[in-house]
C-alpha cells in the first residue's frame, strides 16, 4: 500500500513538472515569435498596444510615406530656421511613420547589463547571453558607459553648408565606422572623429591610424568578438586566429575609459524590427545580419536629435565599382555576402530618407 501511494505522488508530482514545463516552453515560444519574419500579430500593433490600420505595412511602417511634415511636427517645429538642429525631431518622425518606435534605450552597455531582458535570451549578435563573465571584466576596467561629460552636454548647431568634409565636421557628433581612414580624405569625409564602431575584423589595424579623440566602440557580432576586447582592455595578448575569419588588429591605443561596447539591442532591433529579417530562432544565420551601417543609422535614432548619413548605398548595378573610398575591394563583394540582406536595408533606410527622419548628404540611398 505504501508502495502505491509513493508511485503514485510520483507521477502527480511528474504530472506537474511536465505541465509547468510545458507552459515555460509555451512562453519561450510565444516572446521568440514576436521576432519572426511573418505576419505575426505582434507586428499590428503600435508601442501603446493599438491596433494599427492597413495603412500600415507588415513591419508597422507607414505605406504611404512623403517629405511632408506631419501637421502636429510642422507646428512644434515651424519657428526653427532652416539649418538649425530641431531637438527630438528624428524620433518624432521616426515614431509618425513607425508607431511602434520606443526611443529609450542606452547607447552602450553599463553595469546593469544582465537586467535587459531583450539582449540577456539572445547570443551574439543579438544579445549578450552567455557573455556575462566577459562584459563584466571589461567594464570593471573601462568604468565608463556613456558619451564623455562634453559630449552629453552639447547643444544642437547649426549646419554651414561648405564642402562636404567641412559640413561632416559641423555635426555634433560624428560616427565612422570599422577601418574608414580620414586620412587623406579630409576634404571628402571631414577630420572629425566621434565615434567609432567596429568589430575586430573590421578594426584598425596600425596604431597611428586611429584618432586621438575618438570613442573606440565593439559592436560584438560574436562570442569571441567580447573575448577580444577583454584582451584589448587588458592588454594581454591577441590571437590574431582565435575564431575570427581574417587577421585582426593586436592593439587599439585607447586607454579604457575611452572603450565602449555598443548596446547589441540595437543589433536586434535593426534585424527584426526595422528590416524584417529572418529571425532564425535568433541566432546568426543566412540573411539575417543587418550591416553596420544600418545598426549605427538605429544607434543614432535612439540617441541623436537629427540623423545624417554620407556615403551609404551599395548600387549593385555597378559590380566593379570600389564598395569604399578607402580600399579595391568591389560592390561585387557585398553581394557575396551570405550574412547581409542589402535589398531588404535598402528599403529600410529608404522609408527613413523619403519621411525626412535621415538626411541622406551623399544621396546614395
Amino acid at each position: 500500500m505504501g508502495l502505491l501511494i509513493f508511485v503514485r505522488n510520483l507521477l502527480l508530482a511528474l504530472c506537474l513538472f511536465l505541465v509547468l514545463g510545458f507552459l515555460y516552453y509555451s512562453a519561450w515560444k510565444l516572446h521568440l515569435l514576436q521576432w519572426e519574419d511573418s505576419n505575426s500579430v505582434v507586428l499590428s500593433f503600435d508601442s501603446a498596444g493599438q491596433t494599427l490600420g492597413s495603412e500600415y505595412d507588415r513591419l508597422g511602417f507607414l505605406l504611404k510615406l512623403d517629405s511632408k511634415l506631419p501637421a502636429e511636427l510642422a507646428t512644434k517645429y515651424a519657428n526653427f530656421s532652416e539649418g538649425t538642429c530641431k531637438p527630438g525631431y528624428a524620433s518624432a518622425l521616426m515614431t509618425a511613420i513607425f508607431p511602434r518606435f520606443s526611443k529609450p534605450a542606452p547607447m552602450f552597455l553599463d553595469d546593469s547589463f544582465r537586467k535587459w531582458a531583450r539582449i540577456r535570451e539572445f547570443v551574439p549578435p543579438f544579445g549578450i547571453k552567455g557573455q556575462d563573465n566577459l562584459i563584466k571584466a571589461i567594464l570593471s576596467v573601462t568604468k565608463e558607459y556613456r558619451l564623455t561629460p562634453a559630449l552629453d552636454s552639447l547643444s544642437c548647431r547649426v549646419l554651414a553648408n561648405k564642402s562636404l568634409g567641412s559640413r561632416i565636421d559641423d555635426y555634433d557628433i560624428v560616427v565612422r565606422l570599422n577601418s574608414a581612414p580620414v586620412k587623406g580624405f579630409e576634404k571628402d569625409v571631414g577630420s572629425k572623429t566621434t565615434l567609432r564602431i567596429t568589430y575586430p575584423e573590421g578594426a584598425m589595424q596600425r596604431p597611428e591610424q586611429y584618432e586621438r579623440d575618438s570613442l573606440f566602440v565593439l559592436a560584438g557580432f560574436k562570442w569571441q568578438d567580447f573575448k577580444w576586447l577583454k584582451y584589448i582592455v587588458y592588454k594581454e595578448r591577441v590571437s590574431a586566429s582565435d575564431g575570427f575569419w581574417k587577421s585582426v588588429a593586436t592593439r587599439v591605443p585607447k586607454e579604457p575609459p575611452e572603450i565602449r561596447i555598443l548596446n547589441p539591442y540595437f543589433i536586434q532591433e535593426a534585424a527584426f524590427t526595422l528590416i524584417g529579417l529572418p529571425f532564425n530562432n535568433g541566432l546568426m544565420g543566412r540573411g539575417n545580419i543587418p550591416t553596420l551601417g544600418s545598426v549605427a543609422v538605429t544607434m543614432a535614432l535612439h540617441g541623436c536629435d537629427e540623423v545624417a548619413v554620407a556615403g551609404f548605398g551599395y548600387d549593385m548595378s555597378t559590380p566593379n565599382a570600389p564598395l569604399h573610398y578607402y580600399e579595391t575591394v568591389r560592390m561585387a563583394a557585398i553581394r557575396e555576402s551570405w550574412t547581409h540582406n542589402i535589398q531588404r536595408e535598402k528599403e529600410f533606410l529608404r522609408k527613413l530618407v523619403k519621411a525626412r527622419v535621415i538626411t541622406d548628404l551623399t544621396s546614395g540611398i
